[in-house]
């Protein structure tokens, strides 16, 4: 069973969304929250599997929330996804850096969501690669400041973790990767599972963003 905390300020955003997933057997919505502080008490109460989170809200907004639960080792089994009417737009960047899985358009359409609310549950990152191309090619294009980029982590990989990081922040699939490296979908899985559990990330999101800012893949071309 999938447990889902929805966390948005408004009551009719929130009831919409729970009668679509209180119709799924495999889902289940154990508590709802009205803003980023009320999230994190809640999330520490229940332990979701997934949070779904909206940016703006009162007292804690949903990035600083998403900051939190990601920080709380005691919630790291709590994919969280951003809900945004705002699409591609400044704070999708920050809320992956926050620590949040991905981020969904307020308008998906049903099975889009329900859809998305499983693969976070899965633990996979909530970007498709043209998503993620997206991304790449409006915000990480960017350089940072070289104060705000990570240190040496990325020398603790393999060759091939390196590489399947690579291909990662270039929005390929597991399937894909394995393709392109030549090995079994499951390996490819393997060198990607290792690399996040050295570098330190929670999920695919993260990947991409730690390798783009450091350096390990850039941008090449609109």
């Amino acid at each position: 069973m999938i447990r889902v905390l929805l966390v948005d300020d408004q009551p009719l955003i929130r009831s919409g969304f729970r009668a679509l997933l209180d119709l799924e057997d495999d889902i289940e919505v154990v508590a709802e929250a009205a803003d980023g502080q009320e999230a994190l008490a809640l999330a520490r109460a229940h332990r979701p599997d997934v949070a779904l989170v909206d940016i703006r809200m009162p007292v804690v907004d949903g990035i600083e929330a998403t900051r939190r639960i990601a920080a709380d080792p005691s919630l790291a089994g709590t994919h969280v996804v951003i809900l945004t009417n705002y699409g591609m737009d400044e704070y999708v960047l920050d809320a992956l850096r926050a620590g949040a899985a991905g981020f969904l358009v307020k308008d998906v359409l049903p099975e889009d969501f329900l859809h998305a609310v499983r693969v976070a549950a899965r633990g996979d990152a909530l970007l498709a690669p043209a998503i993620t191309r997206r991304l790449i090619h409006r915000y990480l294009a960017q350089p940072l400041p070289a104060a705000a980029r990570p240190g040496p982590a990325l020398a603790e990989l393999t060759g091939r973790e390196r590489e399947a990081v690579a291909l990662v922040a270039r929005g390929l699939s597991n399937d894909e990767i394995a393709d392109r490296m030549v090995i079994s979908p499951s390996t490819a899985k393997t060198h990607v599972n290792r690399a996040m559990t050295k570098l330190g990330v929670r999920d695919r999101a993260q990947l991409v963003v730690l390798a783009y800012e450091s350096g390990l893949v850039t941008p090449s071309g609109p």
